[in-house]
Parts: C-alpha cells; structure tokens; sequence
C-alpha cells in the first residue's frame, strides 16, 4: 500500500481554484456508493488528489511513490522557498539546559547555579580580613530612603552563637533561612554535647544543605553568598566563604557581593600576612570599601557607607 504525506498544493490551488472532495458516484444498481471514511478513520485513496476531511483550503493528501522518499519539513522548505514556512531554530544553547538546576550543559555547567553567583554580584559588599589578634567582618549597608526605619531594616552582619557571625550577600530572604538554620544547627550542637559547635563543622553543615539544592530538582539554589568569621580551640580564629553551590573554603582575606573582583586584587596588594592587627585591618578594610563601593548608592547618612563587626 503506497504511503501518504501532506503537503500544501499552493499552485495548483491557484491555477484550478481550492481543492473539492469527489462526489459519491453509484455504480450501478445494486451497488453501493464509494466508501466515505469517519471521522478518526484514514482516507481511502481512490486515484489522483482529494481533500482529506478536517484538512484546510490548499492541504491534499498525495500519494508517494516508494523510489522517492518524502522530503522533511527542512528539506522541503529549501526546495521550494516561500512556499512553505520557515522551520523554528532552537535558542541558544543556555536555554536548553537552564529549565532545571540539575542539567548539565555539555561544557559541564549549571546555569541555575551561575544565575544565582549574578544575583550575589548586585548586592552590596561584603569584606573579611582575619588578624594576629581576631577576625574582621565589614559590610556595605545601603539605606537609600530615608523613610525607611533601620529597626526593621536588613541586617548585613549576623550573630550566630557566642563564637561565630556571619556576612551575607544576595537575596535577602534566601540569607534569613539560611541564618535561621545556622543558628538551629549550633544550639542543637551545644545542647548534645555541651560545647559550641567547631566554626568548620558549622560551615559544612549549611553547605551540606546548599549543595542538595544544585542535584535534587524541584527547587532552585539559595541565591546567597555567606562570609564566616569564628574562633574555636581547634584552630583558632577562622575566616570562611561559601557559594550557592555549596563550595566553601578558608581564607585570609576575601570579599564578596558588588565590585568584589576589583576588592580582592586590593587585597592581595595591601595585605601583610602575619603583621594584620585588627587595628590595621580596619584601616585596610575602610580603605578597599571606600574605593570599591558605588558611591550613587551609598546611604543618604554619610557618616554610615558600613556597619562593622570583630
């Protein structure tokens, strides 16, 4: 049985009008007319052209001959230009892979996950240095309106147990969860074994949860970046950073959020390891914030770019 293919009859439609179906023609007595198909049955073919029921003006069902194949709609748009139209391309090659945060592309990247890194670079700017003698936190606070009252205001800087705090940089409403749950984990911590919880078991309990997020679908990763400032009886004082992959690592001084690739090059310049105080510290960090914020953003009180903790 020869197969069938659509294909749309432009010119024969306008040399010999839109295409009709054949009328039902009796053979004869005692024979029954040509057989009609119903609707959700295939045509019968009875020779030449005819329209298809349900098919529109100019649409035919053709015949094809088995020693030449049907052409694709691709194919077929390149033998007979403006004829048929164009085939839909494909988006970039991005757009295929970041529908969902556990696809990865063929270069091996999460997009979900780079996303969120674009989020953290619009936020403001967070610093830490670690000294001889403590550990330094310091963070751009904006307050653009003054209307706003700072009680309820964002906090940049929080306080996690009696040894440890933490600066955010992001999605507000990410760095609530993920603070709220720092503190969970460390009083569960001091309530079983009767010590503060060690600043790197801490930071690896959050990433834990940070990471679930990049290979269990159905939601997408924390749009947060977090600076750790702590001081245990393992290692004493500690400086940690950590992304929305759930990466983290120790440091001796590093800045996240805006302008924070042109703060760290200040860093490695002005840095002097094993002569940092925190007295000198705060110099540095005033001095790299007040070179790297964006100053149309700054708070509409001059005297508070910054809050600060050590």
């Amino acid at each position: 049985m020869a197969e069938r293919c659509t294909v749309r009859s432009f010119h024969r439609e306008a040399r010999e009008g839109p295409l009709r179906p054949r009328r039902a023609r009796s053979r004869g007595k005692g024979h029954a007319p040509e057989h009609r198909p119903g609707p959700g049955h295939a045509p019968r073919r009875r020779g030449g052209h005819f329209r298809r029921r349900g098919a529109g003006v100019g649409e035919a069902v053709a015949p094809c001959s088995s020693r030449r194949p049907c052409l694709s709609v691709p194919s077929a748009h390149r033998a007979f230009p403006g004829l048929l139209p164009a085939p839909r391309r494909s988006g970039t090659m991005s757009r295929r892979y970041d529908s969902r945060t556990t696809i990865f592309s063929p270069e091996g990247r999460l997009y979900q996950v780079e996303y969120a890194m674009e989020a953290i670079g619009h936020a403001g700017t967070c610093l830490g240095i670690l000294a001889n003698d403590g550990v330094l936190l310091a963070a751009e606070r904006r307050n653009i309106h003054k209307l706003l009252d700072e009680v309820f205001f964002s906090e940049k800087i929080y306080k996690l147990n009696e040894d440890m705090a933490c600066s955010v940089a992001g999605i507000t409403s990410d760095a609530n969860v993920l603070t709220n749950e720092l503190r969970l984990i460390a009083q569960r911590y001091l309530l079983q074994y009767q010590e503060p919880i060690p600043c790197e078991q801490l930071v690896t309990a959050l990433c834990d949860i940070k990471q679930a997020y990049t290979q269990f679908g159905g939601k997408r990763p924390f749009g947060v970046s977090l600076l750790y400032i702590g001081w245990d009886k393992h290692y004493g004082f500690q400086l940690y950073q950590s992304d929305p992959s759930g990466n983290y690592g120790g440091w001796k001084a590093t800045c996240i959020g805006n302008n924070s690739a042109a703060a760290v090059s200040m860093l490695k310049q002005d840095y002097k390891e094993g002569e940092m105080t925190l007295k000198t510290a705060l110099a540095l960090a005033i001095k790299v914030l007040n070179k790297t914020m964006d100053v149309s953003k700054l708070s509409a009180e001059k005297g508070k770019p910054f809050s600060n903790a050590g």
